[in-house]
């Protein structure tokens, strides 16, 4: 498919899992690709993103500093000559209950999260506007909608995403930027598998994970990937306030047990 030909996209915290998988597949169907991630120059996974034969440009940027994201914003449009597509997909995770977690920790995960996100929209507005197909998709997760224990600020961060998501919808629709969420249940990232590393029995851990999802499986990276793609597309001009689930049926189905 060539349905970004021509185009620019942005995507956030691209130097691995669903936003590399998002980067590299933007850029096979003709955009070219910048990635922003705080570890973009620093750590193995972003390496393939740096590479010129994956033809995607790699930029260290801080999502919880307005300089830096406008800085690089500024800096994809001087090189790249415009911006098309925003994918604002950096985000953090974190675990425990309203009262675990002490308010530094509820603050590092919606400035993360959260005005990350607002930071990125905010300074690719300008080049959106002026854009012929401009899109924004935001990374949720299924956590938004249903109840996760131990879950609390991740939760709150996301279901604040899916109702950003609508809200700007709303008051960009004349300007002709589209705006749209992915909701992603439990995905085999190499966050995940961290997370699996340091459980006291990760086998059973993931087993977990994988059975509370209908399809019996951890969602894949490339499948959250092609979900994004879809609602960036300019095939999908007339798709805006949608926030799409991408997660083995989590959020809604209920099977019989």
């Amino acid at each position: 498919m060539d349905d970004f030909d021509g185009l620019v996209a942005v995507v956030t915290g691209g130097a691995s899992g669903i936003g590399l998988a998002t980067a590299r597949l933007l850029a096979a169907r003709g955009a070219r690709v910048a990635v922003l991630d705080v570890a973009a120059e620093t750590t193995p996974e972003a390496a393939p993103a740096a590479a010129p034969d994956a033809g995607l440009l790699a930029l260290r940027c801080d999502v919880t500093d307005d300089a830096s994201v406008r800085r690089c914003v500024a800096d994809v449009v001087e090189r790249l000559g415009r911006l098309d597509v925003v994918v604002a997909n950096a985000g953090i995770g974190a675990q425990g209950t309203v009262e675990d977690n002490p308010d530094d920790e509820w603050t590092r995960v919606l400035d993360v999260n959260l005005l990350g996100t607002v930071r990125t929209v905010r300074a690719a507005l300008p080049y959106l506007r002026v854009s012929r197909a401009a899109s924004v998709v935001v990374t949720g997760s299924v956590a938004g909608w249903a109840g996760l224990v131990r879950r609390a600020a991740y939760s709150a961060s996301k279901g604040a995403l899916h109702a950003l998501t609508l809200a700007m919808a709303a008051d960009h629709v004349a300007d002709g930027i589209r705006v749209n969420a992915v909701a992603p249940g439990t995905a085999d990232t190499p966050w995940v598998a961290r997370l699996l590393d340091a459980a006291a029995d990760p086998a059973a851990e993931r087993a977990m994970l994988q059975a509370r999802q209908p399809m019996g499986r951890l969602v894949t990276a490339d499948e959250v990937a092609h979900a994004i793609a879809y609602l960036a597309s300019p095939l999908s001009g007339s798709t805006t306030g949608t926030v799409l689930a991408v997660d083995g049926g989590m959020q809604g189905l209920r099977l019989p047990r």
